[in-house]
This record gives C-alpha cells, sequence and structure tokens, in this order.
C-alpha cells in the first residue's frame, strides 16, 4: 500500500535503512531552534506575499524534508551508495544529517529575494550552520558537514548540477512538494499562473519501493494542469541528479471528464 508522505514524518521509532542515532539527535534542536523557526517564517514573504508564488515557508520545507527523508531510505534500502559524507570522510550517519539540514535550510535565501534564491541562501545558512552544528561537532567534522549541506542547497537550483546523491535528494524532493495545498494562499488570492493551476491540479504525491527501481513515485493528478508539474518541474529537478536510474516517476489523470492526459511515466 502507499505510503502518504504528504502527512509521513520522520519516525525514529521506525525502522530505517540507515543509521540513524545522530540524525535523531540533531533532528529535534533543528526544527526547535528560534533562529531557524523566524527564518522558515520570514522567507514565505518575498516568495507569496509579495511575489505571490506558492508556499516556500515552513510548511514547504516540513514536507521537502520528510520527502528528502523517505526518498534516501528508501534509496538506502534499494542498495544505491552516497558519497556526499564518505568523500569527506565522515559517517554514514552523516549522510541523513546533511539530507535534513540541507532541506530545513534550502530556501532561506527568500529573506533576500526570491531571484536567485539558491545563491543568497548559501551565506545565510553558512552563518547559521557555524553556530547550530558546534553543539554536535568537532570543528573539522563541522567543517566538512557543513560543506556538504552547502552544496546540497545550491544544487537544488537546476542551473547548479549535484555532485553527491545527498545533493541529488535535496533537489528531487523540493520537487516533491506539488500537491493542491502548496498553492492554496495564492490560488486564494486570485493567482491563475501555471504553477498555482499546476499545483491545483495535483490530488496526492506518494513514495514506495520500485519494482525495478529503489523508488517509485505516485502522482495522482485531477486534470491535465497537472502535467506542467510533472513533465516540467519534476522532469527538470530528476535530470542530472544523479538518481535518473533509481527513481521511477509515474503520474495518472484520475478525472474521468479530461480524457487529454491518462498516464505519464519518467
Amino acid at each position: 500500500m502507499a505510503t502518504d508522505v504528504s502527512d509521513h514524518e520522520y519516525d525514529p521509532q521506525e525502522e530505517h535503512a540507515f543509521p540513524d542515532d545522530r540524525l535523531n539527535e540533531v533532528l529535534p534542536a533543528l526544527v526547535e531552534d528560534p533562529e531557524v523557526v523566524a527564518y522558515l517564517e520570514a522567507q514565505n514573504v518575498n516568495a507569496v506575499t509579495r511575489k505571490g508564488y506558492n508556499d516556500h515557508g515552513s510548511k514547504h520545507i516540513e514536507i521537502v524534508r520528510n520527502r528528502a527523508l523517505r526518498l534516501y531510505d528508501l534509496l538506502k534500502a534499494g542498495g544505491v551508495e552516497f558519497n556526499g559524507a564518505s568523500d569527506q570522510g565522515l559517517d554514514e550517519a552523516d549522510e541523513p544529517v546533511i539530507v535534513a539540514l540541507a532541506a530545513t535550510l534550502h530556501d532561506v535565501g527568500h529573506v533576500v529575494h526570491r531571484d536567485e534564491h539558491a545563491y543568497y541562501s548559501i551565506p545565510l545558512a553558512a552563518d547559521l550552520l557555524d553556530r547550530f552544528l558546534d553543539q554536535f561537532y568537532d570543528t573539522p567534522e563541522k567543517v566538512r558537514v557543513k560543506a556538504e549541506v552547502l552544496h546540497a542547497i545550491l544544487c537544488h537550483h537546476t542551473a547548479e548540477t549535484p555532485l553527491t546523491r545527498e545533493a541529488g535528494v535535496i533537489r528531487v524532493a523540493d520537487a516533491l512538494d506539488m500537491e493542491r495545498g502548496r498553492s492554496r494562499i495564492p490560488y486564494e488570492e486570485g493567482g491563475r499562473g501555471i504553477n498555482t493551476l499546476s499545483s491545483q491540479a495535483i490530488r496526492e504525491v506518494t513514495l514506495q519501493p520500485g519494482n525495478g527501481t529503489p523508488v517509485l513515485v505516485e502522482i495522482e493528478m485531477i486534470n491535465a494542469a497537472g502535467v506542467y508539474q510533472v513533465d516540467n518541474l519534476l522532469k527538470d529537478k530528476l535530470r542530472d541528479s544523479m538518481l535518473e536510474d533509481d527513481v521511477r516517476i509515474v503520474a495518472v489523470n484520475t478525472k474521468g471528464d479530461d480524457d487529454l492526459v491518462e498516464r505519464i511515466e519518467l
């Protein structure tokens, strides 16, 4: 049965395909950190209030982080090897920490401007990480974890190419927050751009073990407008992510009176 990861939060009591002791120490401190909380609230002002785009605030971050960890877990269970932490001489237990940190901080640059926000995220996240990581790592390890987190943050932007699978997970997970709830605010305020309308067309996204690939992403659309989210945004994020051969995407249009699109498979 498919797991509805729109409501699937990382649960330290669940069995995972990765060592999670370090993540279970870092994650509660991260989500309760006052500076992090403030950034996640503030970064929606430029994106939603001023520009009328889809949600880039705390709910978006929660969904991206949960889906990134779910995606990472499924990939690990499927035998996919990650290289970000290992290339730096870090432990396997640092892989999900890098994923969680990058997912949480990838959009902080929105407090400066929506345009080119990935590049603004780098110095802001770097300053925050310098303080936050002191609780958990000595200086050499802190520098290396920080480096990998910043790389993953930068590469959620499609103009940059991930060099690690941790970064690829962030890139893909960012695009997996596509259901209609994400566009609720701009839609209710009259926004009818393609991002808003296409998000309104996505009813549900689920991640589960694949048949022939480690991950199957199933997307339920209620009309053909959802094609933009799948064939443009998600396809662009999956390309050059280092995960192209490990993630299968199937989108199905379930609305009976719309025959334009029945099924898309990437």
